[in-house]
């Protein structure tokens, strides 16, 4: 009975270190919303002193998650950096995603509210590499026209 005894305080133990570590999860949980919420108000507070008008999306509680699986990456090239300037901006997306997933994806992600969702279907190509023949994927690219005086920073640490 010793060793049941044992291995018995180890998991009385085991359980007390998994409710103090999910004690300390829930606290950096808060913590990460407070500094979201924190960079929110300090977007609104520069737009109002440029003199624009300022519309906050509430994001609901793990729409996050998904919307990262949603929008794959910003695509940064000559035609994406033209269409910027006019509010536009291009995003490679997931091949099931639709326009209301993409415009929930952009809100929950940088906090804006997209006026109309653009989708483009890309074929993949047939490519050779020596005598190996084969063929490119599928891509889906979305192109976000927002409101005069929104942006979205894609070209941070370019």
């Amino acid at each position: 009975m010793g060793l049941l005894d044992k291995f018995r305080k180890k998991t009385d133990q085991d359980r007390l270190h998994a409710k103090s570590q999910l004690k300390a999860d829930q606290k950096e949980a808060t913590a990460k919303e407070l500094t979201l919420a924190q960079l929110q108000e300090k977007k609104a507070q520069a737009a109002e002193d440029k003199g624009l008008e300022v519309k906050t999306v509430k994001v609901k509680k793990g729409e996050t998650k998904r919307a990262s699986q949603v929008l794959l990456k910003p695509l940064v090239t000559e035609k994406g950096a033209y269409l910027a300037s006019v509010n536009k901006y291009i995003f490679e997306v997931y091949g099931s995603a639709n326009k209301i997933e993409i415009k929930k994806a952009i809100q929950a992600l940088y906090g804006v509210a997209p006026i109309k969702v653009n989708i483009v279907n890309t074929a993949g190509k047939n490519i050779r590499y020596g005598r190996t023949s084969g063929r490119t994927k599928d891509k889906k690219k979305a192109i976000i026209t927002l409101k005069k005086g929104q942006s979205i920073q894609v070209y941070e640490g370019v």
